[in-house]
């Protein structure tokens, strides 16, 4: 076990030429980041995720309902044990050939049996209630981290000047603030890494699973290595476009359906500039090219910034979405559905009722989403139901 260990911290592949771990152990004069301080996430997880239940029972739901936001989910199929036992057992969507079977056995005419598929589907997606509620918690934690990354970084000498996050690398002694703004910033992506298992899923689940989990990867190894400088603006920079998403969404949730698309557009203005402007321009930049000229190379270098551009090819794909979105709005006078993050995987296209025209999806990142992506955003239908 221990060479294994030594195996994998290898200090020439970790730190640059002629740096040791001994060099970054903390003294009473300087701290510097330790691996171990990462162990502390994993119970501020679960203190995040637990906190995050007691907000949306006693503080989202309550503003929900006062903003009248349809706490009913969708029309119940009426009981029946032998659809019911096909559908828990068998499958959700019986082809035409079991449908003939089950129409001779029940008595009922095909198109009754595909209604009460179609209806005990819909019983399973949440109510517009939970949806907002994810919102609401999702908005609450991003202003909050977002807020306390700007005033962080609003006193700092990197925010102005990208070359001072590698003045002094690696011997750069962690602020309390800084390693804060970290730890929390962990703590809840591996919350949601945990909770997007249980929470509402939707069709970019496999990209926002990546997402989180290069988020996850690039906070740690950015932490591990003290690139917490070039971290922090990454943190805060992605955080920003979520805080409207998830506004957006709550809008939509309570109907307000010209604030909805006003908001809409915001985040997509926000999420395009961020990611696809300062991002390369300010964070790779200085990651493929400042770094390199102040410390030459070292093989951590490379892993770093492959995590980073694999960031940036995610951006890219949502970007993609969102830019689709917004013109099939323009097109049709009406805000499309956000295709990122805000269609459940579970909905039907066989909806026994219209979809509303509204807003009612992510219009993100996680999603991290700083890497949040961070993080989470758009689809390709009117913008309805869903993230």
């Amino acid at each position: 076990m221990a060479g294994i260990l030594a195996w994998f911290w290898n200090e020439r592949f970790w730190l640059p030429h002629n740096v040791t771990w001994a060099d970054l152990q903390s003294t009473e004069e300087a701290s510097f980041p330790q691996a171990e301080d990462l162990y502390l996430a994993f119970p501020l997880a679960f203190c995040i995720f637990m906190i995050r239940l007691l907000f949306e029972r006693f503080i989202a739901k309550p503003c929900a309902l006062g903003l009248k936001v349809q706490a009913n989910g969708p029309q119940k199929a009426q009981p029946n044990a032998i659809l019911e036992k096909v559908f828990t057992a068998i499958t959700k969507h019986p082809d035409e050939k079991r449908l003939e079977g089950l129409s001779k056995q029940l008595d009922w005419d095909v198109r009754s049996i595909q209604r009460w598929f179609r209806q005990r589907r819909n019983q399973e997606k949440p109510s517009t209630l939970t949806k907002f509620c994810e919102s609401m918690w999702r908005f609450t934690f991003y202003l909050y981290i977002f807020t306390y990354g700007v005033r962080f970084l609003k006193k700092t000498p990197w925010l102005w000047n990208t070359r001072q996050c590698w003045n002094g690398y690696p011997y750069q002694p962690l602020m309390p603030d800084l390693h804060y703004y970290y730890i929390v910033e962990l703590s809840f992506y591996w919350s949601l890494m945990f909770s997007q298992f249980i929470d509402i899923k939707r069709k970019d689940f496999g990209i926002m699973f990546t997402h989180h989990m290069v988020a996850v990867t690039l906070i740690t190894f950015s932490y591990v290595t003290n690139l917490t400088r070039v971290g922090t603006l990454t943190l805060c920079l992605h955080d920003a476009s979520d805080i409207v998403l998830e506004a957006a969404k709550m809008a939509n949730y309570c109907k307000c359906q010209k604030l909805s698309d006003l908001l809409f557009f915001t985040f997509a203005v926000v999420f395009i500039v961020s990611r696809l402007g300062i991002y390369p321009l300010w964070i790779l930049n200085t990651t493929l090219f400042e770094l390199y000229e102040a410390l030459g190379n070292f093989p951590a270098l490379w892993v770093f910034n492959v995590l980073l551009v694999v960031l940036q090819i995610l951006h890219c794909i949502w970007s993609y979405l969102i830019i689709k979105a917004a013109c099939k709005a323009i097109s049709k006078g009406k805000v499309a559905k956000d295709e990122r993050s805000d269609v459940e995987s579970s909905s039907d296209e066989e909806e026994t009722v219209p979809r509303s025209k509204t807003l009612h999806s992510t219009i993100t990142t996680n999603g991290t989403g700083g890497a949040n992506g961070t993080n989470g955003y758009l689809t390709g239908s009117t913008c309805s139901e869903e993230h």
